[in-house]
């Protein structure tokens, strides 16, 4: 198979090769076309033929309502139309931007239905956000999408309640984006993308920083400190990460829209797959059986075996992930390891490094949907064209948070191993560029999905995706970050639902009885440590360690990690003595279900941010 593109590609073809393909011309493509010609070959060596996978291609309005569906506002269409108030409270909290992303797919799927003389309540979309807006006293004055007024009072909750202040990005933030001066490199998490790139595509039309240079000048992006804590994936209950999922959904696609890329989530019907084995399994299986031999475990026990192997040997090895082993003795390997491997008999010391990163490699492509995923790979793919970095870098750090519990986890072991080889580039000669252009095939270019293309968008998607596994292994770090503006937006959905609840009158009657009950029963068993904390001390449980309950005084400089110190320093009885990486201090309840602390948070902000919380001290469930 020939992969000579210096030859392939026509003459006078011309590529944008600024921006996000940072001028990767043929040649530095060579070991892309070398990587893909091998597995070329490799596939070519197994005789048992693959299903391919088939994408359905969606209907009119299809796509629009499987969208709302998975962003759950399923309830705005169909026959449960007419009951929005459930959705009230979720759409008080979306950014100027992210209401005309649900606009536009609301007023397509309306429009479908119409068409199709559906026998369903259709709401007209604008009384959809008339409602949102009645809601806070304001009513919509039916001007543009991107126009949709919010609440002047950004402090100001559903009944007009005061509480704590979130930002969101809408139109307060916009001349706060404009006041706060900022790096290039500064990845601004408190004000949502869209609402970003909107701004700067209006105050700078056609004006849009491409961020060219060599293709080995990567930004050094950095998130400033945030006094109030990082939040990053796993860090929240599975609750709050439901909502979290449904705003990344939004934000993505707001983002999308505002840069003019078209975001379609691909559906792959379903197929007939291994049930059991190590490859071509698929990955939620592929856990469950592992599950049975080691409970817990959230990574492949092969997938993190092969990579085990292949640094047990050394990662200065030249060439290591480039240079393929055996193709035969690799199609050998796979067989003994189907056999083998869970019994335990396979014998390790006939694998060689290069055809364990082979079958590392190997068992990526032979998932029966990408690692990816079939509804976000082409969204992946198409990070390579929005116009800044910057926005590449947002738009992959929402892509990571849509991605199943499964795949993201194997996917960040993945790139943490990469880091590591590349972490030894002197002496394997192995640099992110090379590293992304050989892993970039493995990922891209899967076996279901792929097409016979033009020659010259061949060439564009190949440098496209190497550069967008570039992004993913540089600044993996970022990517597993939730946005503050999300989790604002999260703790404004949970007090208005804690406001609705309240206003219920047959739950204001239970409150009541509740509230009676428990006054009674502190008033017989209250102790001492039990009396009302003052004002500016909080209360930490730790029911895990020798202290198992400490007031402590809130100050400027109070970190969470200085309360944790302060427990564990306090070591008495037989109680099992935990490390310090092994406990965090948790906000728990208030606004949030549950958030992991980072050590930096600083608790005097963070307790103005949520005073109702409660804080415990414990492990974190892995």
């Amino acid at each position: 198979m020939n992969h000579d593109h210096s030859k392939k590609i026509p003459d006078g073809a011309s590529f944008d090769r600024s921006g996000s393909q940072d001028s990767l011309d043929e040649l530095s493509m060579d070991d892309y076309w070398k990587e893909l010609e091998n597995i070329h070959e490799t596939r070519g060596n197994n005789h048992e033929e693959r299903v391919a996978l088939v994408v359905k291609e969606p209907d009119e309005g299809e796509l629009e309502e499987e969208w709302l569906k998975e962003a759950g506002l399923s309830n705005l269409f169909g026959e449960s139309s007419g009951d929005s108030l459930e959705s009230m409270v979720f759409l008080s909290t979306l950014t100027r931007t992210q209401k005309a992303a649900v606009e536009k797919r609301v007023e397509t799927v309306t429009q479908t239905m119409r068409k199709k003389n559906k026998q369903h309540q259709i709401p007209d979309v604008r009384d959809i956000f008339r409602l949102e807006n009645d809601s806070k006293g304001k009513v919509c004055d039916g001007s543009e999408p991107s126009a949709v007024r919010t609440s002047e009072n950004k402090n100001e909750t559903l009944d007009g309640t005061k509480g704590p202040k979130f930002s969101f990005g809408t139109d307060e933030q916009k001349s706060l984006l404009e006041d706060v001066p900022s790096s290039d490199t500064d990845i601004n998490l408190e004000i949502s993308f869209a609402e970003q790139a909107a701004n700067l595509k209006d105050s700078s039309v056609g004006k849009m920083y491409k961020g060219g240079g060599g293709d080995t000048l990567l930004p050094n992006f950095r998130l400033p400190k945030d006094k109030t804590g990082t939040t990053k994936i796993g860090d929240l209950a599975p609750q709050d990460m439901k909502k979290v999922y449904s705003l990344a959904l939004i934000e993505l696609t707001a983002l999308y829209d505002i840069l003019g890329t078209e975001f379609k989530q691909q559906k792959a019907v379903k197929i007939k797959t291994k049930d059991s084995g190590l490859f071509g399994v698929p990955l939620s299986l592929l856990l469950e059986q592992d599950q049975k031999k080691v409970p817990g475990t959230k990574i492949p026990l092969i997938f993190q075996k092969l990579i085990a192997q292949i640094e047990e040997t050394t990662l200065e090895t030249e060439g290591l992930l480039r240079i393929p082993g055996v193709a035969t003795r690799v199609k050998g390997l796979c067989q003994e390891l189907e056999a083998k491997f869970y019994e335990g008999t396979f014998n390790w010391e006939n694998v060689k490094q290069h055809d364990a990163a082979s079958l590392l490699k190997l068992f990526i492509r032979e998932l029966p949907q990408p690692l990816l995923t079939v509804e976000y790979l082409k969204a992946f793919q198409d990070v390579q064209n929005l116009p800044t970095r910057k926005q590449q870098l947002q738009a992959l750090n929402l892509l990571v948070i849509l991605l199943p519990e499964a795949n993201r986890d194997t996917l960040k072991v993945l790139l943490e191993f990469l880091q590591r080889v590349i972490d030894h580039r002197d002496k394997n000669k192995m640099t992110l560029k090379n590293v992304a252009m050989v892993m970039a095939p493995n990922l891209f270019t899967f076996h279901g999905l792929g097409s016979k293309t033009i020659e010259q968008s061949e060439f564009a998607m190949a440098a496209g995706t190497a550069n967008v596994m570039r992004f993913m292994i540089q600044y993996q770090k970022l990517l597993w970050t939730i946005p503050k503006f999300i989790v604002n937006q999260v703790r404004k959905q949970n007090t208005e639902s804690q406001k609705k609840e309240k206003k219920d009158k047959a739950m204001k009657k239970l409150l009541k009885k509740m509230a009676y009950d428990r006054e009674k029963h502190e008033k017989q068993e209250k102790t001492p440590n039990d009396t009302d904390v003052p004002q500016g001390v909080i209360r930490v449980q730790a029911p895990h360690l020798s202290k198992v309950s400490m007031a402590i005084q809130l100050t400027e400089e109070l970190k969470a990690g200085d309360i944790v110190a302060r427990f564990l320093s306090q070591k008495s009885g037989n109680v099992q003595t935990l490390k310090k990486e092994e406990v965090f201090l948790y906000e728990i309840g208030g606004n949030i279900g549950e958030r992991c602390l980072d050590d930096d948070t600083y608790m005097k902000d963070l307790y103005q941010l949520n005073p109702n919380a409660e804080w415990v001290i414990k492990p974190k469930q892995s």
